[in-house]
């Protein structure tokens, strides 16, 4: 991850499909005030979603942190989504796409690095997992 500096935060949970709901819309609002690009407004959104919805599905409910922050100039927004869950065994294959440990498409992890400008995954076995992205504008 390139150095960034905080200009903004929050934390939303992720213990329902009605969380994963607000967390979508929280980062379609910001992303708009921020002026992203309605090309980059859906992708955050879509990487919000499938990332949002593994953390609930997979790791039990977590939260998700939205960071508004500055890096080189520019101005990004910054996604954390953690859980406690179980954690992946295999981080290389979870994101190979048509992985998956549940009756999804395998799209999520994958999926959800192409569409944004950086993208880190840390996972514990028993521990759980965070994944944390950032679309620069």
């Amino acid at each position: 991850m390139l150095r960034m500096t905080v200009v903004k935060s929050e934390q939303l949970p992720l213990q329902s499909s009605t969380d994963v709901v607000a967390a979508r819309q929280r980062v379609r609002q910001i992303a708009t005030e921020l002026r992203f690009s309605l090309v980059d407004q859906t992708k955050l959104v879509t990487a919000a979603s499938e990332l949002a919805r593994n953390a609930l599905d997979h790791g039990g409910g977590g939260q998700m942190s939205i960071e508004v922050v500055n890096g080189l100039a520019r101005t990004g927004l910054k996604l954390v989504f953690e859980d406690r869950g179980p954690g992946i065994p295999d981080i290389q294959a979870a994101l190979k796409d048509g992985f998956t440990t549940g009756s999804g498409m395998g799209l999520g992890l994958g999926g959800s690095k192409r569409l944004v400008n950086e993208f880190a995954i840390e996972s514990e076995v028993g521990k759980g997992t965070k994944v944390t992205v950032v679309r620069w504008k």
